[in-house]
């Protein structure tokens, strides 16, 4: 039997690119021993990804042990673009020269909100990046990630999120693009679009295959506890956390899926062949790569005890469908000796080889395997890039209360205290890289306001004080909080500036301590409150109670319980993570040059004891109060404000009779009384009056976003699809009911920023 060090085939049909995909993938197939089948199933980490030295790569016997049977995909590497480059190049000509078969590695990155490296363009964080409700927008922020990721021999990306989020106290909320189902899949498809610059499962050039993830029930886990159980209902599973995946499965084909960690009902997904074989495969007809989880397959031993030992993790994960271990290939090695035993399939094996083995000839990377480092320089420092982030920022921008004060003008106030532990720095949230720029928010108002206004700034308080100001601050494991001790000085310090200035900017929040994955005992993320950390409300109190103008903005991954300041201050903006445009954009918004026009895409409660607290909520759910607090949220699901008035005529349907296999269409007239432009989002929720079993008292289902000059008038129109209506009725079928449904549109969820129309529905016949 050949074996890995062996020299190169040579004259294989495989490799001859002439020859269509599939006759190449079966010759390699037909070449290859099970061990170096088994590499193409296991990723490889080396232990740690700094492992990958000068010193170790000129390692003979060291490259051999490692690379010598190739391998599915390498991953994360937290290096700039010469130094990635330089191993990546190295690596690549090792397996192609070195390896008996020659078959190239896939690279893999994250990519939720720009690439997780150095010199890499920063967008806003995806939930703030959601509140634009601009499918447009995602496909172009996604297209300049995939650029910017293949022209540093990226191929894979382990993005998007599209988890629906219904536990704002989850550390991962600040990942996901909020809480509703038709959004989030409308979202998701564009970022797949944009990932991948296809529609039809290939892979485009200077694009990068799209990772889903996670399936199923992550973004609502018991305690808002990461990787925490989501023993939901099926219809709950179906109706809430599912359609996104089946949205982008069917309209855009990403090549990957990645299952959840946490369990539903007892299996973690990462065991439940129901869920990847029944239902991914034969029910939605998925033809792509099924990837774990980073160490997914060690919690089925480890953490989730339904599993003996490693080999019978192997066992498990292989046989329900997970068809390559990530990050590295630390218990995938035993499929041979499993394939002896009987317990595993050989058809299963070589499927999951010759698909990996089809995208790498799809991606060209046995001809073209190699990157070059000039031009992932020019594309890394592409002046479009930013304009693009900047363009984000803006759109993404929420307006959640103004009393008239905002937009501040020019020239009208000449002192201006910027103070808080926000002002400062940028925070970018997890997955983030580093650019080669980023503007915080005090350089932001310095760079807008001029050389006739004097900025004056004050830290407030500090959140934690083992910061950087850098990407690497989402990774440290350990968090050490600021005390009280230091920080009353500090907020001391900050009235005696308030008391100087003309208008306060107070810049309050999180940072990427306070909100992310909390992946261990010693690294935490997650919340059981909702409430401004530390001593930043004690901050607020003081600055309000020197009785100057106030405008607060919040940066932050999770909504916050900020009812003192929804009660007490004039001007509130939502930034979350605003990416490295921050403070330009926040400017921009400040001072009128820009007129905020984004939206919620996650409910703002009062108090975490509200929760669970979500729009689309069944009717019984919010009936009547809490003894001590109402059930109305601080601010719904899809608010925002704007700088103009926008007015909506009454909506109006081209047939208010149709059947259940027929489409309807709603119609508005929207018009901008204002004197600025500006956009709005309109939004269209639907409700089923009567129904077999009880449905939401709304859900969104369309949406549409509208540019509109002073006085302008468009017309927008929504279809009304059979989709639109359906649900899975008590036998868990998906079914049209013939009856009445109420047509909500408006620019919130919000009962009264809503009209209605209403629309029946009959039989077929």
């Amino acid at each position: 039997m050949q074996t890995a060090g062996d020299k190169p085939l040579k004259n294989a049909p495989y490799k001859n690119p002439g020859l269509t995909v599939e006759k190449r993938v079966k010759d390699l197939l037909s070449h290859m021993t099970i061990e170096e089948k088994v590499a193409q199933l296991m990723g490889l980490w080396n232990g740690g990804v700094e492992d990958f030295t000068e010193e170790f790569l000129d390692d003979e016997e060291k490259m051999k042990e490692t690379f010598g049977y190739g391998c599915h995909s390498i991953h994360p590497a937290p290096f700039g673009i010469k130094e990635t480059i330089k191993i990546r190049n190295k690596i690549q000509k090792y397996l192609l020269e070195e390896t008996r078969l020659g078959i190239p590695a896939l690279f893999v990155d994250e990519g939720q909100h720009g690439m997780m490296r150095p010199e890499s363009t920063v967008f806003p964080q995806a939930i703030g990046l959601a509140c634009s409700w601009n499918p447009d927008l995602f496909e172009e922020v996604y297209g300049v990630i995939a650029h910017e990721m293949r022209s540093r021999g990226t191929h894979h990306a382990l993005t998007p999120v599209i988890d629906v989020c219904r536990e704002p106290r989850w550390g991962r909320v600040e990942e996901t693009y909020g809480e509703d189902p038709y959004l989030n899949g409308k979202l998701s498809c564009a970022a797949v679009k944009g990932l991948q610059g296809t529609t039809n499962g290939t892979v485009a050039e200077n694009h990068v295959a799209a990772t889903l993830k996670h399936l199923v029930g992550h973004g609502e886990s018991e305690g808002g506890l990461n990787q925490g159980p989501a023993n939901y209902s099926m219809r709950v599973l179906r109706e809430f956390h599912m359609p996104p995946f089946k949205m982008c499965i069917d309209d855009v084909k990403p090549v990957a899926v990645m299952p959840s960690y946490n369990e539903v009902d007892g299996v973690p997904s990462h065991a439940n062949r129901w869920l990847i074989k029944d239902l991914l495969r034969k029910e939605w007809g998925f033809k792509g790569l099924v990837v774990s989880d980073y160490y997914a397959v060690d919690q089925l031993f480890l953490k989730h005890f339904v599993a003996e030992d490693s080999k019978e993790a192997v066992r498990m994960a292989f046989n329900t469908g997970i068809q390559y271990e990530l990050p590295q290939a630390n218990h995938y090695r035993h499929l041979p000796e499993l394939l002896k035993e009987g317990k595993i399939r050989q058809e299963d094996i070589d499927d999951a080889v010759a698909q990996v083995l089809k995208l790498k000839f799809e991606l060209g990377l046995f001809e073209n395997p190699y990157v070059d480092e000039a031009n992932a320089i020019a594309v890394s420092k592409k002046p479009g890039h930013r304009e693009i982030a900047l363009k984000a920022a803006h759109q993404s921008i929420v307006l959640l209360k103004n009393d008239g004060l905002l937009p501040l003008p020019r020239n009208k106030y000449k002192k201006i205290a910027v103070i808080g532990p926000c002002a400062g720095e940028v925070y970018f949230g997890g997955y983030a890289g580093e650019p080669y720029k980023k503007t915080s928010l005090l350089d932001g108002i310095k760079n807008k306001a001029g050389d006739e206004t004097e900025i004056m700034f004050a830290q407030g308080c500090m959140l934690t004080t083992n910061t950087s100001n850098s990407y690497f601050n989402w990774k440290y494991d350990d968090i050490v909080f600021a005390t009280r001790e230091e920080n009353l000085p500090l907020i001391k310090e900050a009235v005696n500036i308030a008391k100087k200035a003309d208008v306060i900017i107070l810049a309050i929040g999180e940072n990427e301590h306070l909100c992310r994955e909390a992946w261990a005992k010693n690294h935490l993320g997650d919340n059981l409150t909702l409430d401004l950390f530390g001593e930043q409300e004690e901050l607020v109190r003081a600055i309000m109670e020197v009785n100057k103008p106030v405008v607060v903005y919040l940066m932050k991954g999770r909504p916050l319980s900020v009812n003192y300041l929804a009660k007490h201050v004039p001007a509130i903006i939502e930034g979350w993570y605003m990416g490295q445009e921050t403070g330009a954009a926040a400017a921009d918004v400040i001072f009128g040059d820009v007129n905020p026009s984004g939206k919620l895409t996650i409910t703002v409660p009062k108090s975490s004891g509200q929760l669970p607290l979500y729009y689309n909520h069944k009717p019984s759910a919010q009936f009547h109060d809490y003894l001590s607090l109402d059930i109305q949220p601080l601010y719904h699901f899809g608010f925002g404000l704007s700088y103009t008035k926008f007015t909506f005529g009454k909506p109006a349907l081209d047939k208010d009779t149709i059947r259940m296999n027929e489409s309807a269409k709603v119609i508005v007239d929207v018009t901008n009384e204002g004197k600025i432009a500006g956009d709005e989002v309109v939004q269209m929720y639907i409700r089923d009056i009567i129904s077999s079993v009880t449905r939401p008292v709304k859900e969104l289902k369309g949406f549409k976003r509208v540019s509109l000059n002073p006085g302008e008038t468009k017309r927008v129109v929504m279809e009304i699809r059979p989709e639109h209506l359906s649900f899975y009725d008590i036998n868990m079928n998906k079914v049209v009911e013939p009856g009445e449904f109420d047509i909500m549109v408006g620019n919130s969820s919000r009962d009264q920023d809503l009209q209605m129309i209403r629309l029946k529905v009959t039989g077929r016949d």
